[in-house]
């Protein structure tokens, strides 16, 4: 089941994850409320912001070749009403202040 999936990655975070996720949870982030591991569709988001209708997927090298997954993963995502985001692992780990500032610019309440 999609829920009991999404709780076993909660607990197995990446390195990119956890680090993103310090900014994100308790409403560190602009006062919004991101949860973690969210069943969308059939994929589980690495976060989410139901209030702003708002998913960031975080992409690991292993992202270099599901291009074609990629795409409809974020179709579906956003069918299901979410704008999406997606960083690379390096991104989040290399320069965490950039993810923010393009989170920041790219939130639908930003604009």
């Amino acid at each position: 089941m999609i829920v009991e999936r999404a709780r076993d990655v909660r607990r197995d975070m990446t390195a990119a994850e956890a680090a993103l996720w310090r900014h994100l949870r308790n409403r560190r982030f602009r006062g919004l409320k991101f949860r973690r591991q969210v069943p969308v569709d059939r994929y589980i988001v690495y976060f989410i912001c139901k209030g702003a209708r708002f998913a960031i997927e975080i992409d690991g090298p292993q992202h270099a070749y599901a291009v074609r997954y990629d795409a409809g993963r974020t179709a579906a995502i956003e069918g299901s009403g979410y704008l999406v985001l997606r960083f690379c692992n390096n991104d989040v780990l290399g320069d965490i202040e950039r993810v923010l500032s393009a989170i920041a610019a790219t939130l639908p309440s930003a604009n």
